[in-house]
């Protein structure tokens, strides 16, 4: 069934990852009044936006004080896997919004939710989606894909070696 949600501004908003680092889960939740929403994402996508909310806060006046980033409030289901996202700025209100939009399915229109947020909810996602991607995985230093411990099947050396950690 496809839902869209508009949340004008966010009272909660975190970005967080469940599992260990190969196995973990990049979750997003907002939450406006009564109403929780958590949606999965790639760890690219998580990586995309911290560093296009970063590169956006440098253009706009610097945000307030910041706190700490809020933490994935629990118990929570996921509603749905996130395909795109989208991110616009709206001068009149002073928020930063972000468009999701449910992965492509078979059946049916997908879901969307957007999401207001102000300069300093944005920038503690920027924060926070950078402190989980670089507590993943090192990246190979010859093709980039992340190493496991006991190294990885690196395309740049035909199978030939495989850097390890």
């Amino acid at each position: 069934m496809s839902t869209s949600k508009d949340f004008p501004i966010a009272d909660h908003i975190a970005v967080g990852a469940i599992g260990e680092p190969g196995k973990r889960v990049f979750l997003i939740q907002a939450r406006y009044l009564d109403e929780l929403v958590t949606l999965k994402l790639e760890k690219t996508q998580v990586a995309a936006l911290a560093s296009h909310l970063g590169e956006l806060l440098q253009e706009l006046p610097r945000p307030g004080h910041l706190d700490e980033p809020n933490p994935i409030l629990v118990p929570y289901e996921i509603n749905w896997t996130v395909g795109s996202i989208a991110i616009s700025y709206d001068e009149s209100d002073d928020r930063i919004y972000l468009q999701f939009e449910e992965l492509a399915r078979d059946e049916g229109e997908p879901s969307s939710l957007q999401v207001g947020l102000s300069k300093e909810q944005s920038a503690l996602i920027a924060i926070q989606g950078t402190r989980l991607i670089e507590a993943g995985r090192p990246p190979c230093p010859l093709c980039g894909y992340p190493l496991d411990p006991t190294g990885h099947a690196c395309p740049r050396t035909n199978g030939h070696r495989a850097p390890t950690l």
